[in-house]
């Protein structure tokens, strides 16, 4: 189970509250500026846009070793159930509880984008008549913003904002995405709301805190009726419109003949101290290579490559191309990769996402390319994406390589863009290489958080992919390839070999250990041929064998 799935879980556990209880919080949602809230290092400030409800919010601003904690001193009874709630917007937003007389709780948003609802709940103690509440960013991020923050239960006698009303109908619902296995819905949030009911043809059959769900479990090329409903500790809503969802055929997993057990290397066309190559120096022990990086064009969506002959030596079109050829020849695979740190292609409408799948497949006719690498850092849309992959596939047939490199908190909640789009092209999609660098601390599939450069950083956070819904098959590890390929989180190759060994046989594991094996595991990843050249080709010549090797 996902970290993102049990916290789902705790904000609907505890006793409900009852139709007299109350918001215990005062200034909820922040419409008397910073009244009854204390913030660190005069870290919080409150301002009318963005806002969820009214005409304020809390805006906290982390700095150095302050992470914008803002905290309200809450009155409550003793030996009674409290729901915690709260709207924020910015990764890495926590909402916790301190002072309950029993188990303090907090809860967390991995996503950047838009409004979430974060809810839990806890129980106080015998003797405990007041809680701190309270808020905070994540060392090295970017501002977080907080709105309508509640305490429901029996009132503690501080005063507070009104009670809850059942909350109206969801609108919007709508098909997100399909797998031949599931459904991905998403919908508009609904004010009051703590949580959300999904029923299939009348029946519930999951509940959730955020405005999104995928159903598992379905056959495939099957029609179902899905509904929705928005719940609070008033009650639950009417049901929303139906929608229909049809399954994809059977099937999984594009990438033609891709090994069992494959190694990716992306290799840079230019020149930044690192090792040129040309594709023909790339060694053997690759069995992807992934040519970074196409080049955004005036066209909205369309993408073009420019060989950097000039950067590399006089390496010519001509011989790129020869030498793309050959490596097709020894069984190799070639795509042209897409984004990278500073990539800003944008698939935001049909438009530019026929304009992307045209213009990939011309590369893949001109150069020879087998396929496409997406490694877009500064987001991208979970519906017009897939749309683009798809067109892009019905071009190239079911020999298309389609990989993926998302940063680690792309990956964090299947309720994130990327892992959406990884999910909703996961019948075509060959691999994803998360990367597992330049990221600090993440949590994994256990919800306990992990630092980067060691064993269980890798395997716990693989597991929340492994977990969510991508096959085996489809999961790699991505690591720099030596210190200077990223700023943090290289690893000895042997930390890379024994993180594969966990996931694939349950051997060589840290502290933490998957509940099963994933034999299946397909890859490992680094950055790039180029910095391993520059070290001697420390990495390749200690993961491949391995990777290769592994049953």
């Amino acid at each position: 189970m996902t970290a993102t799935i049990a916290l789902s879980v705790a904000g609907l556990t505890g006793t409900p509250a009852s139709a007299a209880d109350v918001n215990n919080v005062k200034n909820a949602g922040f419409e008397s500026g910073l009244s009854n809230w204390t913030c660190s290092a005069n870290s919080g400030t409150t301002v009318s846009s963005p806002v969820h409800t009214g005409a304020g919010a809390l805006k906290g601003t982390p700095a150095g070793q302050d992470n914008a904690q803002c905290t309200q001193t809450v009155a409550v009874k003793p030996n009674s159930a409290y729901s915690l709630s709260a709207w924020v917007q910015g990764a890495y937003t926590y909402l916790g509880v301190t002072g309950t007389g029993t188990t303090d709780v907090s809860t967390w948003n991995p996503d950047a984008t838009g409004w979430k609802q974060l809810n839990t709940s806890f129980t106080t103690g015998g003797s405990t008549t007041s809680v701190t509440v309270y808020t905070h960013g994540w060392y090295g991020q970017p501002a977080y913003y907080a709105d309508d923050i509640s305490v429901y239960g029996p009132d503690g006698g501080g005063g507070g904002d009104p009670a809850p009303t059942v909350p109206g109908a969801p609108s919007g619902l709508a098909v997100s995405g399909t797998t031949s296995s599931s459904v991905s819905l998403a919908w508009n949030a609904v004010s009051g709301a703590t949580g959300y009911n999904v029923y299939r043809a009348g029946t519930k059959v999951t509940a959730v805190t955020g405005t999104s769900a995928t159903i598992t479990g379905l056959a495939a090329s099957t029609s179902y009726s899905f509904q929705v409903t928005a719940t609070n500790s008033a009650g639950e809503s009417p049901k929303s419109a139906a929608v229909t969802g049809t399954t994809a055929p059977t099937g999984g997993g594009g990438g033609g003949s891709v090994p069992k057990h494959a190694v990716t290397g992306y290799w840079q066309n230019f020149d930044n101290g690192a090792t040129v190559q040309k594709i023909s120096d790339v060694p053997s022990g690759y069995d992807i290579i992934a040519v970074a990086f196409a080049d955004a064009t005036t066209t909205p969506g369309a993408v073009t490559f420019n060989l950097d002959s000039a950067g590399l030596g006089g390496y010519t079109v001509d011989q790129f191309k020869a030498d793309i050829r050959a490596k097709q020849a020894a069984g190799k695979k070639v795509v042209v990769s897409v984004g990278g740190q500073n990539g800003t292609v944008s698939i935001n409408n049909s438009t530019s996402a026929a304009n992307f799948a045209g213009s990939v497949y011309s590369l893949m006719q001109t150069y020879g390319f087998d396929g496409v690498d997406i490694d877009l850092e500064n987001g991208l849309d979970a519906t017009y994406m897939p749309q683009a992959l798809r067109s892009l596939s019905a071009k190239a047939g079911p020999s298309l390589v389609l990989t993926m490199a998302p940063q680690t908190i792309d990956m964090q909640s299947t309720s994130n863009s990327y892992f959406q789009t990884a999910l909703n092209v996961k019948d075509i999609l060959t691999v994803v290489n998360m990367q597992y660098y330049n990221s600090g601390s993440m949590l994994g599939c256990d919800g306990k958080v992990y630092s980067q450069g060691s064993v269980d950083f890798l395997t716990a956070l693989a597991c929340i992919q492994l977990e969510g819904g991508l096959s085996p098959s489809q999961v790699g590890l991505g690591l720099p390839a030596s210190t200077s390929g990223a700023g943090s989180g290289h690893v000895s190759p042997t930390v890379v070999n024994n993180a594969l060994d966990c996931l694939a046989k349950g051997t060589n594991c840290g502290s933490f250990k998957p509940s099963k094996t994933y034999p299946d595991l397909r890859d490992a990843m680094t950055w790039s041929t180029n910095w391993d050249a520059k070290s001697g080709n420390a990495w390749s010549n200690v993961v491949a064998p391995h990777v290769h090797a592994l049953p």
